[in-house]
């Protein structure tokens, strides 16, 4: 049985913003960590996010156009990021977050919606 592109696009795109955004700020919880040993950490973890984000470019391409892959990714990366801010760095979400959020996947809509 074969995974539906949408569904393998997307979880490989979910996974990756997972490693991408411990990659860009999981270090800041270890603010007193040497910043060499938090570049090169940083860069072992994004190699884990390009594995799994090229093959998810690649699979998703033809079924969803750039823009639409760009929009899913940069939804997902947003919702990866506001449960990361309040989990891994104990930083509340603001009413101001959540309507700037909710206005990117306004934007994301306006994108997908066949015009």
């Amino acid at each position: 049985m074969q995974i539906p592109i949408p569904v393998s696009t997307v979880g490989l795109l979910f996974c990756s913003n997972l490693f991408m955004t411990f990659a860009w700020y999981g270090h800041l919880r270890y603010r007193s960590t040497a910043l060499p040993l938090v570049i090169i950490t940083s860069w072992a973890i994004a190699f884990f996010e390009y594995v799994l984000q090229v093959p998810a470019n690649r699979i998703g391409y033809g079924y969803f156009s750039a823009a639409e892959l760009k929009t899913i990714q940069e939804v997902i990366s947003l919702t990866v990021f506001m449960g990361f801010s309040a989990f891994w760095l104990h930083e509340p979400l603001r009413w101001n977050h959540l309507v700037g959020f909710a206005l990117i996947v306004l934007a994301a809509w306006i994108i997908f919606k066949e015009w």
